[in-house]
């Protein structure tokens, strides 16, 4: 229905889908929950084809650390998820045509590419190549209304098989359902400067949020803005994450080395650039375990502690241990 009111057509965007690996139908495709780790969303960017990025987590919003990581082109912010009446809103949302890229969250679990891919379409700067499946994607549905550009990023075959890399494993397949009103359910969101003004982009709003111009540094608009949502939690909520999308460092330490004026200058730089390797080195082996089928390894530890006559007894163990806990945690509660 809601490709219908669009006057691009069925047919045109059938041969879309077929021109850069798309499908034409949301349900033939799910999206996994992924974790919010810097390795993980690197790994994602470089997925999408996108060139000269990185992402590093922010551990304070001091300006200190804002300031270690300039240019800094967007910002990944998860928090805890509450019923809009819940929460006091900041910033001007914009209805209707708008030059920045918004496209609606139509379905579960999709958030974190939907943001990661909301600061990769509106970065200005000419230095970063956004690859030829983002760019092809961003001038199909330029003309696109919010809801339709959440429908195709949606329908992305490429970009859901790079999110869904990092799905885990399981055994058996749980019917999933709608989130109760105790449950815990945390979103992404994307900060980005865009034209002199910040934007919040959040794909569960109708639209972008304004958050006013800036001159010389947007972060000197968005730090206040995070320092007051999360103070406003803090009694209740410590579970927030902030990742920053920035130049990758070790294109731009190379180009420091070219131009080093001294040796203690050069070896300077050469020792960054051995440890921002060896992080890499880390976050590789670290997106191994997390996409690594461990279940077999399982199974045939269980055959033999079965085999053997050790799984039962283990397992009344387990169970005792478990137990013995529960008391112990009503107790500190009380």
């Amino acid at each position: 229905a809601v490709v219908s009111t669009q006057s691009t057509g069925f047919q045109t965007f059938q041969h879309y889908f077929k021109r850069i690996n798309l499908s034409p139908m949301a349900a033939n495709g799910q999206w996994c929950l992924i974790e919010s780790d810097p390795g993980v969303f690197s790994e994602l960017i470089k997925g999408f084809g996108c060139t000269g990025l990185q992402v590093e987590e922010l551990w304070s919003l001091d300006e200190s650390a804002f300031n270690e990581l300039k240019p800094v082109y967007g910002l990944i912010f998860l928090f805890k998820w509450k019923n809009d009446s819940e929460q006091e809103q900041q910033g001007k949302v914009l209805h209707g045509d708008t030059d920045i890229f918004f496209a609606k969250q139509v379905i579960n679990n999709a958030c974190a590419t939907q943001a990661i891919i909301s600061v990769l379409l509106n970065i200005e700067s000419t230095d970063i190549g956004l690859g030829d499946n983002l760019t092809q994607f961003r001038e199909f549905t330029s003309s696109f209304d919010p809801a339709l550009k959440g429908m195709s990023l949606t329908n992305a075959d490429r970009l859901r098989e790079v999110h869904n890399s990092f799905a885990r494993q399981n055994m058996f397949e749980f019917d999933s359902k709608a989130a109760e009103q105790d449950d815990d359910v945390y979103h992404f969101v994307a900060f980005v400067p865009f034209k002199g003004r910040v934007y919040e982009l959040d794909g569960l709003k109708p639209g972008p949020i304004d958050h006013g111009p800036f001159t010389d540094d947007w972060l000197s608009i968005v730090r206040p803005l995070l320092q007051a949502r999360v103070s406003r939690h803090a009694a209740t909520e410590i579970t927030f994450n902030l990742m920053a999308v920035v130049r990758d460092k070790l294109v731009e330490l190379q180009r420091q080395l070219a131009t080093a004026e001294s040796e203690a200058l050069a070896a300077d730089i050469r020792g960054r650039m051995r440890m921002e390797e060896e992080k890499r080195a880390k976050y590789r082996i670290e997106n191994i375990r997390r996409k690594h089928n461990y279940i077999p390894l399982i199974m045939e530890m269980l055959k033999i502690l079965s085999e053997k006559g050790m799984l039962l007894p283990l397992t009344m163990k387990a169970k005792e241990k478990l137990a013995s806990k529960v008391p112990a945690t009503k107790k500190a509660s009380s």
